[in-house]
């Protein structure tokens, strides 16, 4: 009789814990509106939700440790006419974020440091270019202010946030509504999947698909595709007979998948999160109670079945932190949150081990905040990897940086002259720009206060009086 031998690998035995009470968010009005995004955005600062929100769309944004119950009247970002469908976090400035709308506008918000006492309703920058509804955002992984937007009308645009300009618009690769997009590890290609059941990989700057699979799955119901640290593309879909599945490709050679694997029956979408240091993937059905995980290696079947994290809950959406805001004291190796119709719940995902020093084989350097390149080197054809940083010392995220949008002169096409200033500089005038911002704002919510207690002391006043006359009426 032969022995069955065990494949060796370190993640055999993560595990998935939810948070403790203490640790959630409650009483959130998740919005109830129709899109497959993840409606949650997070990073080492802040928690974003798409919220409901009569008369326009809306998310709220919550300091990480701002944990319990959330005030109904806690202010929210609402600049936008009609239902916010996806948020994303900008990776080199964690006080950024995108939101995407049914209105067919992108804006980009500066969230402060401090919890406003308005509804945030004026953003930086407002980019404008599709001609439906806005349902996928993405920031470039290494160019800074570089983000991606896919719409409804069938376009990829991506954007210079810091300039407020189009620099790039792919709007004849797909026939019908784009399912998802997804940058590789430095930002050079694009992995694209569409209502047309193709499959595409797409260099932006020479507008072309450099590869494409006609069915990677053969289901009608949407499909999503995420690249891997080698280069390979990972996806979920469907089967003809409905199965959802999951699959491996190489785009060197579409012909054949790598793995292809079916699961269930379930009709949810299957998110993918895609870890790349330890190289796993983790499935979140929309309308599933469970995460399924799975470790992709070098050898076949390449795709390996780890464990799946259950619980009676239903999920309705569900954010991933990046690496650099995981507590490395405690093995915690990725951390969602899972959004259910009223609340939100961590859910940490450990490798056991037993000492309690740094592993340095679970955590190597990870993508920090710093970008690799500009937005025009990028654009110009230039490459880099992620600007990578430590987490021996764990990660404290720096202090906000405003982004500043500088609208240029569409009349002067001149290059700008003398050498681009350094950065140190440039980070000063950040600073003294954020402080004078700041000072203003605190100013003027602190006016707002004082005359709320005006009024408030006015209206005392006013009850006393007619307590008095009532006292000696009665009298």
């Amino acid at each position: 009789m032969s022995r069955r031998v065990v494949r060796q690998s370190k993640f055999r035995h993560v595990f998935g814990q939810a948070g403790k009470a203490e640790q959630t968010y409650e009483d959130i009005r998740v919005s109830k509106v129709t899109w497959d995004s993840s409606f949650c955005a997070v990073n080492p600062k802040f928690l974003a939700i798409i919220v409901e929100a009569g008369g326009g769309g809306a998310f709220i944004v919550l300091p990480l440790a701002k944990t319990g119950r959330v005030d109904k009247n806690h202010p929210t970002v609402s600049g936008h006419t009609a239902p916010v469908l996806d948020i994303d976090w900008c990776p080199h400035n964690d006080s950024v974020i995108a939101s995407a709308s049914e209105d067919t506008t992108i804006m980009v918000w500066q969230i402060p440091d401090y919890t406003p006492v308005r509804n945030i309703t004026e953003p930086i920058v407002t980019l404008e270019g599709h001609s439906k509804r806005v349902g996928i955002l993405s920031w470039h992984p290494t160019a800074r202010n570089v983000l991606l937007s896919a719409g409804g009308d069938n376009v990829i645009i991506i954007w210079n946030v810091g300039t407020g300009e189009m620099l790039l618009s792919l709007d004849d690769m797909h026939p019908d509504v784009i399912h998802s997009v997804c940058w590789n590890t430095n930002g050079s290609l694009l992995s694209t999947t569409c209502k047309d059941k193709t499959l595409r990989v797409i260099d932006p700057r020479k507008g072309q698909v450099v590869a494409e699979r006609f069915a990677a799955h053969e289901g009608m119901r949407p499909m999503r595709a995420i690249f891997t640290r080698q280069g390979h593309i990972f996806t979920t879909g469907f089967t003809r007979m409905s199965q959802r599945e999951l699959g491996l490709w190489d785009p060197n050679n579409f012909e054949e998948p790598m793995a292809l694997q079916e699961m269930d029956t379930s009709n949810g979408v299957l998110l993918p999160f895609y870890d790349p240091d330890s190289s796993i993937v983790y499935l979140c059905g929309k309308g599933d109670s469970s995460i399924r995980y799975f470790e992709i290696t070098d050898e076949p079947p390449f795709v390996h079945y780890l464990n799946t994290f259950s619980s009676k809950e239903p999920q309705r959406g569900m954010g991933f932190m990046p690496k650099r805001g995981l507590d490395v004291s405690k093995c915690e190796i990725a951390r969602f949150y899972k959004l259910h119709e009223r609340k939100c719940e961590p859910i940490i995902m450990t490798v056991p081990r037993k000492s309690d020093l740094f592993q340095d084989d679970l955590y190597p350097d990870a993508p920090g905040p710093e970008p690799a390149l500009e937005a025009d080197e990028w654009l110009s054809g230039q490459d880099a990897d992620p600007v990578l940083i430590s987490l021996r010392d764990g990660y404290v995220p720096p202090k906000s940086r405003e982004l500043r949008v500088t609208k240029r002169n569409i009349l002067d096409v001149r290059p700008p002259a003398g050498p681009r200033r350094s950065q140190s500089a440039s980070d000063t005038s950040f600073s003294q720009q954020q402080q004078q911002q700041t000072l203003e704002t605190l100013l003027e919510e602190i006016k707002s206060l004082r005359e709320r207690v005006q009024a408030q002391e006015e209206r005392i006043t006013a009850l006393e009086n007619m307590l008095c006359e009532f006292v000696d009426g009665t009298d």
